[in-house]
């Protein structure tokens, strides 16, 4: 009995196709996975570096593998459409794993992102010089770890879709993620919405429901 079942109708549902969670997974689960699909176009997130070298030899050879953000996909994502409508922005350098991941899974369903790194509350002023060019964007994913204050700030100062992804980054009392969480929760900056810890995969969606709901909105 097969342990999986591929879900090959979500995309005309809701826009945008089934990802596969590698964490979990075995290498030997992963390539029954892609074998069972060898045409499909497919992204993988939390692909480890660990699990990526357990595959075949040549089912490795054929995915674009990134370390960074453990993302990979089978085959050609789709076409680039025209400009560019989000921006992903990060409090830190150690939250661009989780900020790539956001990155990733948009450029894999065919939307470029901004990425704006390291312009954490910590040094407000490498946020303020880059206001007027967010303002350009549908939507910004802020992606901040230890107290998260980031999201709070530029939900504030910027119109658009505001995305926070709290970060497992920081020390003590963050506790893995959870006092970044809570702070985007309690946010006072009305319309910020919250994903969970790391969950920069959910980030990219919710960008991609919000840019498919104005494709179909008249001007």
């Amino acid at each position: 009995m097969s342990e999986f079942q591929l879900d090959g109708e979500r995309s005309a549902r809701i826009g945008f196709g089934e990802a596969v969670y590698c964490s979990g997974k075995s290498p030997a689960q992963i390539a029954a996975i892609l074998r069972s699909v060898p045409e499909t176009p497919l992204l993988l997130t939390r692909l480890d570096a660990t699990r990526f070298a357990g595959l075949p030899e040549d089912l490795a050879g054929r995915l674009d593998y990134d370390p960074v953000s453990r993302t990979a996909w089978q085959g050609q994502p789709a076409p680039l459409r025209p400009g560019r409508h989000i921006a992903v922005v990060t409090a830190g350098t150690s939250d661009v794993p989780v900020a790539r991941e956001v990155v990733r899974t948009l450029r894999f369903s065919g939307h470029a992102a901004a990425e704006i790194t390291d312009v954490g509350v910590a040094g407000l002023w490498r946020l303020l010089r880059r206001v007027d060019e967010l303002r350009a964007y549908a939507v910004v994913i802020v992606v901040a770890g230890m107290d998260a204050a980031l999201p709070s700030v530029v939900a504030g100062l910027l119109p658009g879709v505001m995305i926070g992804v709290p970060t497992s980054v920081g020390y003590g009392v963050a506790v893995g993620g959870r006092a970044g969480l809570d702070a985007m929760l309690a946010s006072c900056a009305p319309g910020l919405t919250v994903m969970n810890i790391d969950n920069g995969y959910g980030a990219a969606c919710a960008a991609l429901r919000v840019l498919g709901v104005m494709g179909r909105t008249p001007a």
